[in-house]
């Protein structure tokens, strides 16, 4: 081989190595594991029914991803299973309850990666006052709707069922709350939570359950909460 041929073998080699240190270095990037994306963008899907990260980042489809959205309220309706609010009511809170969703308010911090290679990520909420803002309003307008009762049994009118009433009183709280969110949102004093990503058993990255669970208790203020 001659010193021309050599140089010609070598610099080919040279730009191979290149190319294939480049396609790594792209490989690398595009399949890199940011916690505080992934984080943001599970919160997003959770509460704001905000898909497009969540997608891009885990690979789910859109139908999936619209699912965590839609099994939140799932189980946030199953709290009235077994409470006598009037099946055709129910829809309605529903709706609700996802507008109310829009409203929390949640900051990712920085990312903070531990020994085991889980990562540990700091969530700063303000916590939505909603039901504790509206709720000497609701009081007073139930208390005004059984003096209607009252006034009318006393007047000779028949005595509504105890399904009736409870139904008003739904009623009632809906038109409170409705009025609420269309009347601005407050919150109260920032809440800080903590949560811990990690691998699970397929090696896909993801928050742990009880710490999800505990932010949920956080996003919504109860009603003994101040503002």
């Amino acid at each position: 081989m001659t010193e021309e041929r050599k140089k010609i073998v070598i610099t080919a080699a040279a730009l191979c190595l290149l190319f294939i240190a480049a396609v790594i270095g792209i490989w690398l990037y595009m399949n890199r594991f940011d916690p505080v994306e992934y984080v943001q963008a599970v919160l997003d899907a959770s509460y704001k029914n905000q898909t497009e990260a969540y997608v891009e980042i885990t690979g789910a489809s859109e139908e999936e991803a619209g699912r965590i959205f839609e099994d939140n309220l799932d189980a946030t309706m199953e709290q009235f299973a077994t409470s006598p609010m009037p099946e055709e009511l129910k829809p309605k809170y529903r709706e609700l309850f996802a507008q109310l969703a829009e409203h929390v308010s949640y900051t990712v911090g920085e990312a903070v990666r531990e020994e085991d290679g889980s990562y540990t990520v700091p969530v700063k909420v303000k916590p939505l006052t909603l039901f504790s803002d509206t709720y000497e309003t609701f009081r007073q307008k139930a208390k005004e709707y059984a003096d209607q009762v009252t006034d009318s049994v006393m007047d000779g009118a028949e005595l509504p069922t105890d399904d009736q009433m409870q139904a008003q009183v739904y009623e009632i709280y809906y038109e409170v709350l409705s009025d609420g969110i269309n009347g601005g949102m407050m919150y109260g004093e920032v809440k800080d939570v903590t949560l811990h990503v990690r691998k699970n058993d397929r090696g896909d990255y993801e928050i742990d359950d009880s710490d999800m669970k505990e932010l949920d208790s956080l996003l919504i203020a109860d009603t003994g909460e101040e503002s």
